[in-house]
């Protein structure tokens, strides 16, 4: 019987998926995350308090570094070219805290979701980082896939 997960072997073993076959199409992903502090901490980082310096500069650099890491990170996850990273943080007086947008494009055989979902990630753990002086409490969350376009499985809307 052949096995149904794609990153096991027919012997059970972890296996990183053979993409060989497959022909490179124009693929996107785009993720989302929330990074929610108090209402002090979310003036301190909107007024540029914070000591170690302009957090959403660093944090999204942060995210596009982890976009093109992402192969380095994810056990089994493709190396792929990636031609398109940009990373968004804007400040939410609701949350409050920041809202964090990544979008990721590629041309190859693989999808770019996993790049899009790290650069959220990276760019959340950084700003934890950057405010953890003042806030140890601030939460990440609502990390999720927003939309994928292209590849065998078609496109993706979570909107």
């Amino acid at each position: 019987m052949k096995n149904l997960f794609s990153h096991i072997d027919d012997a059970g073993n972890a296996q990183m998926v053979n993409v060989s076959d497959k022909p490179d199409t124009f693929r996107t992903a785009i993720a989302a995350g929330e990074f929610q502090v108090t209402r002090s901490t979310y003036l301190f980082i909107r007024d540029g308090l914070i000591q170690k310096g302009d957090v959403l500069t660093v944090a999204k650099i942060a995210g596009i570094s982890a976009a093109k890491k992402t192969a380095d990170l994810i056990p089994l996850c493709h190396n792929i070219p990636l031609s398109y990273i940009d990373v968004q943080l804007t400040l939410s007086e609701i949350l409050p805290g920041v809202e964090i947008l990544a979008e990721v494009r590629s041309s190859g055989k693989t999808g770019a979701e996993m790049e899009a979902l790290t650069a959220v990630s990276i760019s959340a753990l950084t700003l934890y980082d950057m405010v953890k002086a003042v806030e140890k409490t601030a939460k990440i969350q609502n990390i999720r896939l927003l939309r994928k376009t292209g590849g065998m499985s078609g496109d993706v809307n979570n909107e």
